[in-house]
């Protein structure tokens, strides 16, 4: 997969409105049961503590969390970073080379999880059906990556509850072209590894 692919190119030209929404913390989603896996993105910028929905997006959550078990983020990028509205990662070397991946899955982007700031998702190329390892972080709140009439939206799959400001920080770096690469911080940030930790209790239903 294309990584210039995974978010469209119209992303630049919706930044300013993206900036310029109110930010606030994503609201806890309602109705599970049991346990939620969790895991941590070990960058050189921090840690990220993400809580998966397994119950709203099963195919992605199963998705991702192999890719983790199989070590596939270690030592990975990101490599798009757009102040205001996404960190996107999980695909790319250091040296910018792509890694390889498994066959794409199925898109879950019905699942009713929306993405707003702090809230994590699967990117993807322009086919539907195209997601396989990279992910991003909402900074802000972007519902044009939110599936609606006459567009398929981007799967979300989980959220941000510990390290929200590791995202604003990994956010506000300076990037450039280069290459074919948009986007891209001058000074890399790295993804150290991603891992599982203790799973997270179930949100309770208001």
């Amino acid at each position: 997969m294309l990584f210039r692919a995974s978010l469209l190119t119209a992303l630049a030209v919706l930044l300013p409105a993206a900036a310029a929404r109110a930010q606030h913390e994503p609201a806890p989603v309602s109705g599970r049961s049991g346990a939620n896996p969790v895991v941590v993105i070990e960058t050189s910028r921090g840690a990220i503590t993400v809580e998966l929905f397994p119950e709203q997006a099963p195919l992605t959550v199963a998705n991702f969390l192999q890719y983790v078990d199989d070590g596939h983020y270690t030592d990975t990028i990101f490599h798009r970073v757009i102040a205001g509205m996404i960190i996107q990662g999980g695909g790319l070397t250091p040296e910018g080379e792509e890694k390889p991946t498994r066959k794409p899955i199925r898109l879950e982007s019905d699942n009713g999880l929306l993405n707003v700031r702090g809230s994590i998702a699967m990117a993807r190329s322009a086919e539907k059906d195209s997601a396989m390892a990279q992910f991003y972080i909402n900074v802000g709140d972007n519902p044009e990556f939110d599936r609606g009439a006459q567009r398929f939206g981007y799967t979300v799959f989980g959220r941000v509850i510990e390290g929200m400001e590791v995202v604003d920080r990994i956010s506000k770096v300076q990037t450039s072209r280069r290459a074919n690469f948009d986007d891209i911080p001058i000074l890399p940030v790295f993804i150290d590894k991603v891992r599982r930790a203790a799973a997270a209790p179930a949100s309770e239903t208001p």
